[in-house]
């Protein structure tokens, strides 16, 4: 029930802030900031003093934290992860879509 919630909530919020996505995320803000640094996480303004991040990216925060517990991970092995999710993440958006687009054959 709470995932359902939060995912609400994510598709409702325009921004997040650096605290916010780490409590949702389950990262600290320094391995956050580790992240922006090292280039795998990018702010919707990287020159504000106040970083906001589009929420979409919560989800798959969430899941680099997840491995980033289990195998201790160091930060840039960390934007690695972060990076090859977020690529599966798109690449399964695109498989939804092709198989959409293509006319099912009726027997």
């Amino acid at each position: 029930m709470n995932e359902h919630i939060e995912a609400l909530w994510v598709e409702v919020e325009r921004e997040i802030s650096i605290d916010s996505l780490a409590r949702h995320s389950g990262l600290t803000p320094a391995e956050l900031a580790a992240l922006v640094e090292l280039g795998a996480l990018t702010p919707i303004d990287p020159e504000a003093d106040d970083l906001q991040f589009p929420p979409q990216c919560v989800t798959g925060l969430r899941t680099a934290g997840r491995l980033r517990r289990a195998f201790d991970l160091e930060p840039d092995a960390l934007a690695l992860t972060l990076s090859l999710v977020e690529r599966i993440r798109e690449l399964q958006e695109e498989l939804r879509r092709l198989r959409v687009s293509i006319p099912r054959r009726t027997s």
